[in-house]
């Protein structure tokens, strides 16, 4: 197995002239640089950066803590991460809690065992999470991404939540629509989905509207049907459902087209997130457009220069699409099933 010596007497230079091109780059002339690097290629050397990350107690890797990458968002938003950190010379260290908050803890202190230069997390409850407090006092630098501390000062990146579904459910009640639900995931995994439902709370009781309670499904990514079928029955039936994330809205797409139930002609529907694939279903899905790469672009600039840390809020945007429409009847104390 080759070594640095080797390498260096290969290239023609000092062992401290090798050890410089992988360290420190930018100080060697370019042809130096050069010879050092094909030598190595030749000899198929690999630097240890475990080992100098111990003897200079610097490290060059980011932890990054998801709840899931079964969402398009996530895997969008570390995809954004992994470029924008190796431009920068670090590398990623990526782990998933799949929404259990007591999976944080354990996750957090794998990170820190590894010396991680830093961390972008996003956490079940940024305002109740026991692993903040502990990177805290462990002066490790991180950043929460789409957590939104409502009693804490803690470093975040996020779009405005419930500013984002009231005007999302705005948009449903301009239509037309009265009988809105919200359907989440579990509540307690997630404080962005309880920012969004007062969020939705606040756009209807604005139009006069008494919010329905959440309807919580078991599952971030699956939505069951049968929990929205008998709404959709009796005098006033529901007309719109907005959901907490996307793959909800596109499971509850499928379910309702196999219950005969069309969209949107009987039923409208609307996500949040804006991924790619709900653009490319027929009908198309109406949805709320997070920023995902943009936010994982600035989590990790925010890791670089401390000095922009701090609470970062980015623009959102509604997504037409042909999931929503106006109400294909509008019901009065009279007649509760009078033509639009």
């Amino acid at each position: 197995m080759s070594d640095l010596l080797t390498v260096a007497k290969l290239a023609g230079v000092s062992r401290a002239t090798a050890a410089r091109a992988f360290s420190d780059p930018q100080l060697l002339r370019p042809d130096t640089l050069e010879k050092v690097l094909a030598a190595s290629a030749q000899l198929g050397f690999r630097p240890n950066h475990i080992a100098r990350q111990l003897r200079t107690q610097h490290s060059t890797t980011f932890g990054v803590l998801l709840p899931s990458l079964l969402n398009p968002v996530f895997s969008l938003q570390l995809q954004a991460m992994e470029r924008r950190a190796r431009d920068a010379g670090y590398g990623l260290l990526v782990a998933t809690s799949d929404y259990q908050p007591e999976r944080e803890a354990a996750i957090v202190e794998h990170m820190l065992r590894q010396r991680v230069a830093g961390l972008v997390l996003t956490v079940a409850d940024a305002d109740n999470s026991a692993v903040l407090p502990t990177l805290e006092e462990a002066a490790l630098p991180f950043v929460l991404a789409h957590n939104v501390p409502q009693q804490a000062s803690w470093p975040a990146v996020c779009v405005d939540n419930r500013a984002a579904m009231r005007e999302a459910t705005q948009q449903l009640l301009t239509l037309g629509h009265r009988q809105i639900a919200m359907v989440a995931g579990p509540m307690l995994q997630s404080d962005r989905a309880r920012l969004r439902y007062q969020g939705y709370c606040d756009a209807l009781q604005q139009a006069a509207t008494p919010p329905l309670p959440v309807i919580e499904m078991a599952s971030h990514t699956a939505a069951c049907f049968d929990r929205l079928a008998p709404l959709l029955q009796g005098a006033t039936p529901l007309t719109a459902v907005i959901c907490t994330n996307d793959l909800l809205a596109i499971s509850l797409m499928g379910d309702a087209a196999r219950a005969g139930v069309a969209v949107p002609q009987q039923l409208s529907i609307m996500g949040f997130d804006g991924i790619d694939i709900g653009t490319r279903l027929a009908p198309s899905l109406a949805s709320v457009a997070q920023p995902a790469g943009e936010l994982g672009h600035h989590a990790i600039e925010m890791l670089l220069h401390p000095v922009s840390r701090g609470l970062r809020v980015l623009p959102h945007q509604l997504r037409n699409g042909a999931s929503i429409a106006a109400p294909a009847f509008i019901a009065t104390p009279g007649n509760p099933h009078e033509t639009a």
